[in-house]
C-alpha cells in the first residue's frame, strides 16, 4: 500500500495511482482529523470524493504517533499536542472509529499503543494489553457495515507476548489483523521470531498486515510466514532522494557514474518511467533540482515494489516463493529490521 498519510502520495496524483494499478492507499487518520479536519473531509464527500481516487483506502488511527510525538497515554486514550498549530487534543479507541468513519475509510484500524525496541518487558506488556482493551471498546463501537474494521497485535519483540495477544485478539473478532510495533530499532531476527509467532495465532481466512514494513528482503521473509499487506514509505521517500529499487539492489541515481548512463533505471522493469527515460536524464533532473526528479524516481520505485509484489503472489500459487526471496536476499542484502523504513515506514508523508 503506498502511503498517503495527508490525502496524497507524495508527488503522485490520483491518475499516477490508476496508471500503476495500486489497490489500497494508506491515509491517516490522525494527521486528517487536524488538517483539513473531519468536518471538512466528511463535507466534501469523504476520502474518496476529497482525493478524486476511486480505489480503496485504509486509514491508520494514529497509535505511530503514540510513539513518536509528544504525548500522554492512559487507559482511556491519549492526549497530545498538535504538531501543527499546538492545540491539545484526545483521542480515545471510540473517537479513532467515529472519526474514521466520518471521513469515509474503507479499512479502518484500532487505536493502538506502539512503543520503541528495546522496552521493558513490563512496557511492552503494558503497552499489549492496553491495546487489546482499546480493539475490544473500538469493535464494540464499529457501526458501518460497508467498512472494514482491523485489529493491532503489540507485543515487541516478546514472542510468548506476541503470541498471547494475538489469539486474544482473534478472539474478538476483526475483518483484518494487523502486526504494528515491529521495525523500531530491533534485530531482524527478533523481528521475525515475533511476527511468526503472531501469524500463527491470527486466522489464515483474514488478511494479515505487518505496518511499516516495505524494504524487499524483510517483505518476502514475511510474507513466506504469511503476510498478505504491507505498507511503508520507502518507495516515495527514497524516490525524492534520488534513490532507486531495482532488480539489483538499490542504485543511487545521483551519483557521478550515471551522469553518461542512457540505460533505464533498470532493464527488468516495464513502467513509464523505464520506458522513455535513461538514469543520466534522470540524473541531470536532481542535479538541477527540478521537481519531476523526484516524481519520476517515484513512479519507478512503486511500480516496482507492486511488481515485486505480484511476482511473490506467483510465486506462492507456483510453489516458487523460496526461490524468490532468494533471488531478492542476493541483489538486497538484509540489514535491521527498520532499514527499510526510512526513520519510520508509519511516519507523515
Amino acid at each position: 500500500m503506498p502511503v498517503g498519510s495527508r490525502g496524497v502520495v507524495r508527488l503522485l496524483t490520483a491518475a499516477d495511482l490508476d496508471v500503476l494499478g495500486a489497490d489500497v492507499v494508506l491515509a491517516n487518520a490522525y494527521h486528517l482529523m487536524l488538517r483539513p479536519g473531519v468536518e471538512t473531509v466528511a463535507a466534501l464527500g469523504g476520502l474518496h470524493n476529497f482525493t478524486g481516487w476511486s480505489g480503496h483506502f485504509l486509514t491508520d488511527s494514529g497509535g505511530y504517533q503514540v510513539m513518536s510525538l509528544p504525548c500522554s497515554t492512559d487507559d482511556d486514550g491519549v492526549t497530545f499536542r498538535s504538531p501543527y498549530d499546538g492545540s491539545s487534543q484526545r483521542l480515545t479507541p471510540e473517537g479513532a472509529v467515529a472519526v474514521q468513519e466520518a471521513i469515509g475509510a474503507d479499512i479502518q484500524m484500532v487505536l493502538d499503543v506502539c512503543i520503541g525496541l528495546p522496552s521493558s518487558r513490563a512496557a511492552v506488556e503494558e503497552a499489549g494489553k492496553r491495546t487489546l482493551s482499546w480493539a475490544q471498546r473500538a469493535r464494540a463501537v464499529h457501526s458501518r457495515p460497508d467498512q472494514l474494521l482491523f485489529g493491532i497485535v503489540q507485543g515487541g519483540t516478546e514472542v510468548d507476548l506476541r503470541a498471547e495477544f494475538s489469539a486474544e485478539l482473534a478472539g474478538i473478532g476483526f475483518d483484518g489483523y494487523a502486526i504494528g510495533g515491529l521495525s523500531v530499532g530491533e534485530e531482524r531476527s527478533a523481528m521475525l521470531e515475533a511476527l511468526e509467532a503472531a501469524v500463527s495465532c491470527l486466522p489464515a481466512d483474514r488478511p494479515r498486515y505487518l505496518m511499516g514494513v516495505g524494504d524487499p528482503p524483510n517483505m518476502l521473509a514475511a510474507i513466506e510466514l504469511g503476510v498478505d499487506m504491507f505498507d511503508c514509505v520507502l518507495p516515495t521517500r527514497l524516490g525524492r532522494h534520488g534513490a532507486a529499487l531495482t532488480s539489483a539492489g538499490k542504485v543511487m541515481v545521483r551519483a557521478a557514474r550515471h551522469a553518461k548512463d542512457d540505460g533505464p533505471l533498470d532493464p527488468t522493469c516495464a513502467c513509464a518511467v523505464c520506458a522513455r527515460h535513461s538514469r543520466g536524464y534522470v540524473r541531470h533532473l536532481f542535479n538541477v533540482a527540478e521537481p519531476s526528479a523526484g516524481r519520476l524516481v517515484s513512479l519507478h520505485n512503486l511500480a516496482w515494489l507492486l511488481a515485486l509484489v505480484e511476482r511473490a503472489r506467483q510465486a506462492v500459487m507456483e510453489g516458487r516463493l523460496a526461490a524468490l526471496r532468494r533471488e531478492v536476499e542476493a541483489a538486497w542484502p538484509a540489514g535491521p529490521a527498520g532499514a527499510g523504513r526510512i526513520s519510520g515506514g508509519q511516519a507523515a508523508e
